[in-house]
């Protein structure tokens, strides 16, 4: 399955497969009727054989062009079935030619100056209480001077010697001012909307800014802190866990559990060790409860609150509850954040989805028009003053309404988009909404309209304009062609076809035996006191939930157990004791002892299907795959021109 998803991929390696279009580009093979040139050929292997010393080697070459050949057999058969005419496969490329064409429909230089200003303000929180008068966005020039007005008549209070906290409990028009006078807090960059932001980061601490637009309204910001970003906290915790499911009973013997682990903790006991033996958090337990790196609101708040309040590395919180359960974590370590280069990725992320992003699309446009030799005449956008009524706002006014306006408004190059163009354009983005200016809705939509053909014009014009967006392209055209084959006749296959799959399975049941097994357990005690009890209860053939019930009485932490068929390596205890019966007690970590009883062990023999189907399903896939290229290699010849191949180096 594994080559299968190699040669699937093969489309999706290259940044320039057709980019060389040479008259002097000879036909290195053919498959069926479709021809490969050497440029084709030479600019995929060179790619994918860049860090590889022995790639000019003949011998790599032609290792590589098997591969190459059942690629193209492939992809040569997904065309022949006319998979490219579905209008699933249309759509899925439709979909993904618009990702690919959204770095080329930005301004590269201005983006990278917005994420250079986003990193550097993630150095420093901002603490900030602010005071809002709401103003639509699409409110006539009158009402936004409107409220304009009356906010810097606020600042003007404030300015004065007015408290801040309590003009905006009296005025703002967020409804939390009301409890908390405007405070919001400490907030860094990427969390409030970006106008807001640049006037919190562009305030001094203790002074009011100008009124800020943002699209809630003006705001009025008071910058009341400024300090360094927490930065990132690597920790250990230990979790029991809890749950609205769990009886009153279990809930108390949880708290005790936690109780217990924490006073060890601060009685000296290793808390890696701790963690390994008792954490309900099995994937950190195995590492002595050490978690990812973490940063704000990659935490529960209770948990990143308690972790960063801890001052020193390896200082340890005492007990606290998340919805998860209960913890006791212990900071390991603490950094600032990363480098431009290492978050830079994360960043254009977050600023894709932020208003910010704005920037560098306005910034195109007015390389755009500058570039395609933009005209417009403003003055016919007047003419749809008239013709644009009321019904526009209940999502009922046609374009047949300016059917008699047709002449052009604006152009690209050679390209023209008229007032028939414009009217379509309104009539597709109308929506129930609020009235408003008729005057001001044609003019903001007329802006709307140029920007939006802008881009679209300097889209269609990719493939032409960048001939690496053009090879991407087809990259990406003959990975969903192979994606969508191979899984119709592999990989699908291989699931859906049971019989076949159970077939193959009992051709082959040799390939997936087990080795001999133990089926054990492993006896976990807090002191050899308690393993002596726990040993007289097994002689007397007590289950072992009942012994578990018996000893941990006083304390949960009186006796673990661990049930398992173990394989050898596995446990390096049960390979100490591979006999049926109970080991040796085994001294471990301080007082505590552990024990082995062995209840069988289980002779070699094949896995059962469901044990090995996966291995089996994939061992099935790779057999299908196989099968389906030597029926390719019979459907359809080819052709290599030897001389040619030669020539690559």
């Amino acid at each position: 399955m594994n080559t299968i998803r190699i040669l699937t991929g093969l489309s999706l390696f290259v940044s320039t497969l057709f980019s060389i279009a040479q008259n002097n580009d000879p036909v290195l093979m053919t498959v069926g009727d479709s021809k490969i040139t050497v440029s084709e050929f030479s600019s995929i292997y060179h790619k994918n054989s860049a860090k590889d010393e022995k790639a000019s080697s003949q011998e790599a070459i032609e290792k590589y062009l098997d591969l190459f050949v059942n690629f193209k057999l492939k992809v040569k058969e997904a065309e022949d079935l006319k998979m490219d005419t579905v209008v699933a496969f249309k759509e899925e490329l439709k979909g993904y030619r618009k990702q690919l064409a959204q770095p080329y429909l930005t301004d590269k230089d201005v983006n990278d100056k917005v994420l250079k200003e986003a990193y550097e303000r993630l150095q420093s929180d901002v603490r900030a209480s602010h005071i809002l008068l709401k103003v639509a966005d699409n409110a006539l020039p009158k009402d936004t001077l409107a409220v304009y007005t009356k906010i810097m008549k606020l600042r003007e209070r404030i300015i004065k010697g007015e408290d801040f906290n309590k003009v905006a409990k009296e005025v703002s028009e967020d409804p939390s001012a009301k409890d908390n006078g405007g405070d919001l807090g400490y907030f860094t960059a990427m969390q409030m909307v970006y106008p807001f932001e640049s006037a919190a980061y562009n305030t001094k601490v203790g002074e009011v800014s100008m009124p800020v637009k943002t699209r809630f309204g003006y705001h009025l910001i008071k910058v009341v802190d400024k300090r360094k970003a927490q930065g990132e906290m690597l920790a250990a915790h230990i979790m029991v866990k809890t749950g609205d499911k769990m009886t009153k009973e279990d809930s108390l013997k949880a708290k005790t559990k936690i109780d217990e682990l924490y006073a060890k903790i601060k009685a000296g006991e290793d808390f890696a060790q701790l963690a390994q033996t008792y954490s309900d958090d099995k994937p950190s337990a195995q590492k002595g409860g050490e978690l990812p790196w973490f940063g704000t609101n990659r935490m529960p708040l209770e948990f990143e609150q308690a972790a960063f309040a801890l001052k020193n590395n390896n200082d340890v919180a005492a007990p606290m509850q998340t919805k998860y359960g209960w913890h006791i974590i212990k900071r390991l370590d603490k950094k600032d954040l990363g480098t431009f280069e290492s978050m830079k990725n994360e960043l254009k992320g977050k600023v894709s989805k932020d208003s910010r992003s704005q920037i560098g699309r306005t910034s195109l446009i007015a390389k755009i028009k500058k570039d395609y030799g933009f005209k417009d005449n403003v003055k016919l956008k007047e003419e749809f003053y008239k013709v644009v009524d009321t019904s526009f706002f209940d999502g009922k006014w046609t374009a047949d309404k300016a059917a008699k306006l047709n002449k052009p408004m604006f152009s690209f190059m050679d390209k023209q988009f008229t007032q028939t163009d414009f009217a379509k354009f309104l009539e597709s983005r109308q929506t129930k909404r609020a009235k408003m200016d008729i005057k001001l809705l044609v003019d903001q939509s007329y802006a709307q309209f140029v920007d939006e053909s802008a881009i679209a014009f300097e889209d269609g014009r990719l493939e032409q304009k960048y001939p690496e967006f053009k090879s991407l392209m087809q990259e990406y055209r003959e990975g969903i062609l192979l994606f969508e084959l191979t899984d119709k006749k592999v990989w699908s296959k291989a699931v859906k076809d049971t019989t076949g799959l159970k077939e193959f399975y009992e051709k082959n049941k040799v390939n997936y035996m087990w080795d001999e097994r133990a089926d054990a357990s492993i006896y976990t005690c807090a002191d050899e006191k308690v393993a002596k009890a726990v040993r007289k209860l097994l002689s007397k053939n007590k289950s072992q939930a009942d012994i578990t019930a018996e000893i941990n009485k006083t304390s949960q932490l009186n006796l673990q157990v661990e049930n398992k068929i173990y394989t050898k390596g596995e446990n390096k205890m049960i390979d100490e004791n591979w006999t049926p019966g109970i080991s040796a007690d085994k001294k471990i970590d301080g007082n505590k002892i552990s024990f082995v009883v062995v209840n069988k062990l289980l002779k070699p023999e094949p896995k059962a299907f469901n044990e090995a189907k996966g291995i089996i399903t994939a061992d099935y896939q790779n057999y299908l795959e196989k099968e389906w290229i030597a029926s390719l290699k019979q459907k359809y010849k080819v052709d290599i021109n030897k001389a040619v191949l030669s020539t690559v180096k």
